[in-house]
């Protein structure tokens, strides 16, 4: 039985409200269990240097958690004068899946950055920031094409994330943070909405897993990124 009840391949509640924002070219909540995470996107004329003059376009991601997000305080990273190395890995996670699902040349040459903050943590903080990060990304390239900037969808498929793990000796779908902290193996998928592998992170955490596991993980993760694909697409009128 897992700590909340769910069934093994039971996804917590999704919910994904987007213009929660009023600047943002693209903003959202969205609210996997009690993780919640707040994600907008912004669109910029400029890209970074090494791309410049290529036609090209550019998305990348800073990712962030909020001092009270966690069960104790967290002092906040601009204190400490630096990024934790834990942020900087999330935050290259964040912008290397969703610029797997986007057709740069399409984009044009601009940046569009995603910030994802983290108000509440209960696991899952990454796969969260990844789904939310392609909501975002999507409503602001639907401003793009309305305005005439951009004149056709840059984005391919749909990107969402999730994670599975082992827990209890049984493979289980979307970890919360009881079920992570205790996994014998902890993993994270991202997936397009095409069933397309972006990246997978596997790690045994005090037993090991056969190649039969992780094929159920995987198994598992498709289901998930199924059910995220659909409220994506749900919050996007995609």
């Amino acid at each position: 039985m897992r700590p909340s009840g769910r069934e093994l391949s039971e996804m917590r509640t999704v919910s994904i409200e987007t213009g929660v924002t009023k600047h943002a070219e693209g903003s959202c909540m969205i609210r996997i269990g009690d993780t919640h995470v707040l994600c907008t996107a912004t669109i910029e004329d400029r890209v970074p240097p090494f791309i410049k003059g290529s036609g090209l376009g550019w998305v990348t991601a800073e990712y962030g958690m909020l001092p009270r997000s966690t069960t104790s305080r967290m002092r906040r990273e601009a204190q400490a004068g630096k990024q934790g190395g834990r942020t900087v890995e999330i935050q290259r996670l964040i912008g290397r899946s969703l610029r797997a699902g986007v057709d740069r040349v399409a984009l044009g040459e601009r940046q569009i950055t995603i910030d994802c903050d983290v108000i509440q943590a209960d696991g899952g903080t990454r796969c969260a920031a990844i789904t939310g990060g392609w909501v975002v990304l999507k409503l602001a390239v639907q401003k793009l094409m309305k305005a005439g900037e951009v004149t056709s969808d840059p984005l391919t498929d749909p990107v969402a994330a999730v994670s599975c793990g082992i827990y209890a000796g049984q493979p289980v779908l979307d970890l919360d943070y009881p079920e992570d902290s205790e996994a014998g193996v902890d993993g994270n998928f991202i997936m397009t909405g095409s069933k397309r592998l972006i990246e997978v992170q596997m790690s045994a955490e005090g037993s090991t897993y056969s190649r039969d596991q992780m094929n159920q993980l995987l198994d598992l993760a498709e289901k998930g990124v199924d059910e995220l694909v659909a409220a994506q697409l749900a919050a996007t009128g995609a």
